[in-house]
């Protein structure tokens, strides 16, 4: 099926279908990304509680050095600046939750511009497909034969319907990446401001009300 239509679609539907291809291996890299990255921060942050309060400070940051993803990395910022003060551990996860955001979208606008190209292309290669008809037709003038023209029909149709077919699941991969994005920035503004807490209350401060 694919050799038929890469040859009803000429290079224009090469194109599409390697366009597709990048498409599909950003989509897979940043899914399993962040994947690894999502983990259960009440969990977390339950367990970092119980060893600060034991006083174990290295091993709280042993748990954060193993532990993949965004969150722990903040919260590592945080206890790395416990004696500082509430404002400067509040500073310190807030640097570190801006640091962390690049390499979350890093080559989510790759798949966007993808997603826009691929109807741009199919229309590209529907209009090449469509000259070469009425250039067939000019030639023949009445007696054109369908299987003359045929040729053109069906690059135009098939570069259509390359271009919206790819462009239609890059759309949707494109914004269940972003939503898995926002999931994760959710997630460190959540225990940014509970280990701040945290962290505070082991020095002695009284948590706000």
């Amino acid at each position: 099926m694919v050799p038929i239509i890469l040859k009803q679609g000429g290079p224009v539907a090469i194109l599409l279908v390697v366009l597709a291809v990048v498409a599909l291996a950003v989509f897979l890299e940043r899914a399993l990304h962040l994947h690894r990255a999502q983990i259960n921060v009440a969990e977390f942050l339950n367990g970092i509680r119980t060893v600060l309060k034991k006083a174990s400070v290295m091993e709280a940051i042993a748990i954060c050095d193993a532990t993949p993803g965004p969150v722990p990395r903040v919260v590592k910022a945080a206890i790395l600046t416990r004696d500082q003060g509430r404002d400067r551990v509040r500073e310190a996860v807030e640097e570190a939750g801006l640091a962390e955001v690049p390499p979350l979208e890093r080559r989510l606008n790759l798949l966007a511009t993808l997603c826009h190209l691929a109807p741009l292309l199919g229309l590209l290669g529907t209009v090449l497909g469509l000259m070469d008809v009425f250039a067939e037709l000019e030639r023949q003038g009445l007696y054109a034969h369908v299987t003359q023209v045929s040729g053109g029909v069906w690059r135009a149709l098939v570069n259509m319907a390359l271009g919206v077919g790819i462009s239609i699941p890059a759309y949707a991969a494109y914004n269940y990446l972003v939503s898995r994005v926002h999931a994760l920035v959710v997630d460190m503004e959540r225990a940014a401001a509970e280990i701040v807490h945290i962290v505070a209350d082991g020095n002695g401060e009284t948590r706000p009300s």
